[in-house]
């Protein structure tokens, strides 16, 4: 009762009697910590058991209260006094001899809030970049140490100071020759002689071993730049939370737009190291074998929610936890490599490819255990998947695909070893590898990279020398009649004329020339181009061979929707990559080229030549890969897969001309099969999962490859008239 009675007289005393000036007020705090260490004599006593953090509180509270009342920008005289009587390197002296103990905390603290609290820019002044300059060189000294959760607040508070004002990064590379060397048995004699200087709190050979003021002379190759040191040894940290504002902090620099910082950052610091060596060490922690199934279908991580949560989840599968550790830190280098200034974004990229890819992924990929062969191939695919950094993107594609530009040849097919293998895998002996390849090609097809479609299959079309090298006049003549069961497509009511602005396809104005001016047959009017075009594919499959008319919900339809939405997403992914216009002109091509569909396409197409015998999920995956490269619209591409009509260069195929081929062969094999109709009839309504498993059926994967044939025939008619009516609708 009394204590509280004395406390509430206090205050009426203090409400009562004059305020001291806030400057007076700022240096009676100062001076009353100076006077510790003058009259203490035991120092091993720990700091909270004086009163220097609440005289530290209370130099902030005036500090920002001082700034609180002036006007926006001007320095009262209480940080007048701060900056002038370089109490921040008093502090800096006595937290790097942690005197009393505990110390170091107190000061990073301070330092932390004065930074965050302080509107006007503090890093400019010397009195202030310097100090801290050297506070962050005492952080990340110790692992687990004590005042890590101070250390990386501190850091991080400096690297969001340097995001709003990049250039101040400069104070921040220090030159090494110049880099000051105090070694820890000389701290503690030191601290009280510093403190007892009047002006600094520094020594006089710290004062002359610093650093030099302009920002401009550290654009060297010896530079130090400490705070991504700091931070780099803080990820290594126990305690997940210290390492997840580590990387935030090393986000926020790699970001920014200083040439030099972005050098420094990649010559003088261990950064892709760091980030190489712990992919390498996540991916080694990975099982040497593991279904592909829970690879591809693992939830899609993120780098700051889930890698350091030590508090182990469920085994829902062996290695889960290591998986979801290695896409996370995955995850981080892409977004760091994608945030990164464009200079020090190349670097890293390089790195990760050297150090992980090449030394690490390729041995994995060309073994030739099954099982290794298979689970290799599904995390590239996950990967793959995954990555969104422009850098990473295009070292990952080179190191894949390699670098040539030039047409291949067969000669050439093997010149990229891993290139060779991975095709080759599309046709292996393993169906689950062929399927896992096909996949992975299928997941790189579709990446914002225009050097995987032009080596994968754009540069073997580069002179349309598929195409037959006559005069007109010693052709063929061709059929130009409409097939006797024509469908009207302009009825369809997703393509109709009705079809608002909203639903049209932007950004195709670059395929107006579709359909390409081909030189073996003369244009009609479009629609009617369209409608032989399409029907060339609906009508491949002779009638006793289709099964899809008895069965609901499996109409063409279907496909016109989907290659719509895809054809669009497309254009969007190709626009920038100049692909606008008509094919290259006939006569400005190289057609006494010996034509070769380069490797892809030839393992693609004979696998599609043997759709009669092979597995349907092989069918399925070889169809998905030929349809995604049918959707693009290059118009040599175009038209050397979604042109029926061309003609085609002795001992030269397109995908039409090996449907033919299989056409032809199913047609001879249909008469030998008693009761064929209805057998294919029972197999897709069980494919549809509409009949139960009963009794096997003869001629079974047969039957599977006709329905996949009649399906994929559909789904390119639809997307041959999803890129004419693009180029109709885009077209003046």
């Amino acid at each position: 009762m009394f204590s509280k009675f004395t406390s509430i007289l206090q205050h009426a005393v203090e409400a009562l009697a004059p305020s001291l000036p806030l400057q007076e007020d700022f240096v009676y705090h100062w001076k009353a910590i100076t006077h510790y260490y003058i009259e203490t004599s035991d120092d091993k006593a720990p700091v909270t058991d004086t009163n220097i953090p609440s005289h530290l509180e209370q130099m902030l509270d005036i500090l920002t209260q001082e700034e609180g009342e002036r006007e926006s920008g001007e320095t009262g005289p209480c940080m007048e006094y701060l900056l002038h009587h370089k109490i921040l390197e008093t502090l800096y002296t006595l937290g790097k001899a942690d005197c009393p103990p505990g110390m170091k905390q107190q000061v990073l603290t301070f330092y932390t809030k004065l930074l965050a609290h302080i509107r006007q820019p503090l890093l400019p002044h010397i009195n202030v970049h310097r100090p801290v300059q050297k506070l962050v060189r005492l952080c990340g000294e110790v692992l687990a140490a004590p005042t890590e959760n101070e250390e990386i607040q501190f850091l991080c508070i400096v690297c969001a100071k340097l995001k709003q004002d990049p250039y101040l990064v400069n104070f921040f590379l220090e030159n090494k020759s110049k880099r000051p060397e105090t070694k820890s048995s000389e701290r503690a004699e030191q601290v009280k002689e510093n403190v007892l200087a009047p002006d600094t709190g520094q020594s006089l050979a710290e004062e002359q071993a610093d650093c030099p003021e302009d920002p401009t002379n550290n654009n060297n190759n010896s530079s130090n730049y400490n705070l991504v040191t700091s931070l780099l040894n803080l990820t290594k940290s126990p305690d997940g939370r210290i390492v997840v504002k580590a990387c935030e902090g090393l986000m926020l620099l790699v970001s920014l737009p200083e040439p030099a910082a972005a050098k420094c950052l990649t010559e003088n610091t261990e950064l892709c190291e760091l980030l190489t060596d712990r992919l390498v060490s996540f991916y080694k922690a990975l099982p040497q074998s593991m279904d592909p199934l829970d690879i591809e279908t693992v939830e899609s991580v993120n780098w700051g929610l889930d890698v350091y949560n030590l508090k182990e989840d469920a085994a829902v599968f062996t290695g889960k936890r290591a998986l979801i550790s290695f896409l996370s830190w995955l995850d981080y280098c892409d977004q760091l490599i994608k945030e990164a200034h464009k200079s020090a974004a190349a670097v890293m990229a390089r790195a990760v490819r050297e150090r992980f890819f090449v030394s690490v992924m390729e041995p994995q990929l060309m073994q030739t255990s099954e099982v290794g062969i298979l689970t290799s191939t599904a995390l590239l695919n996950r990967i793959i998947r995954q990555v969104t950094s422009e850098a990473l993107l295009q070292e990952m594609v080179y190191f894949l695909l390699g670098e040539e530009r030039e047409p291949e040849t067969p000669a050439t097919v093997a010149q990229n070893p891993l290139r060779h293998r991975l095709i080759e895998h599309c046709d292996h002996l393993s169906d689950e590898i062929s399927i896992m390849t096909l996949r992975l090609f299928e997941q790189l097809i579709q990446k914002p990279n225009q050097h995987i479609l032009h080596s994968l299959v754009l540069r073997s079309l580069e002179e349309r020398n598929y195409l037959e090298n006559k005069p007109q006049e010693e052709r063929e003549p061709l059929e130009n009649g409409q097939p006797h069961d024509a469908v009207d497509l302009e009825e369809d009511p997703l393509f109709g004329d009705d079809l608002s602005p909203n639903s049209r396809l932007s950004g195709s104005d670059w395929l107006s020339s579709s359909p390409p001016q081909s030189p073996d047959h003369s244009k009609c009017d479009g629609k009617t181009e369209v409608h032989k075009i399409v029907n060339s594919f609906l009508c491949l499959v002779p009638d006793e061979a289709k099964s899809s008319y008895h069965v609901e919900g499996t109409g063409y339809d279907t496909y016109l929707r989907d290659a719509h939405r895809q054809f669009r997403d497309y254009c969007g992914v190709c626009q920038r990559w100049d692909w606008r216009g008509n094919p290259k002109p006939f006569e400005k091509c190289n057609l006494d080229i010996p034509f070769f569909e380069g490797h892809f396409l030839k393992v693609l197409f004979d696998r599609m030549g043997r759709i009669l015998d092979q597995p349907y999920d092989v069918n399925l995956q070889v169809t998905a890969v030929l349809s995604k490269l049918s959707l693009l619209p290059h118009p040599h591409l175009h038209e050397y897969l979604l042109d029926p009509y061309i003609s085609l260069a002795p001992g030269c195929r397109s995908l039409f001309s090996v449907i033919v081929r299989v056409v032809g062969d199913l047609m001879l094999r249909i008469h030998r099969i008693p009761d064929f109709t209805p057998k294919l009839l029972l197999v897709r309504k069980r494919l549809l999962g509409l009949e139960p498993e009963g009794i096997n059926i003869d001629h079974m994967t047969l039957l599977e490859g006709v329905i996949v044939l009649e399906e994929f025939c559909k789904e390119l008619a639809a997307i041959a008239f999803v890129k004419y009516h693009a180029a109709a609708s885009s077209s003046p």
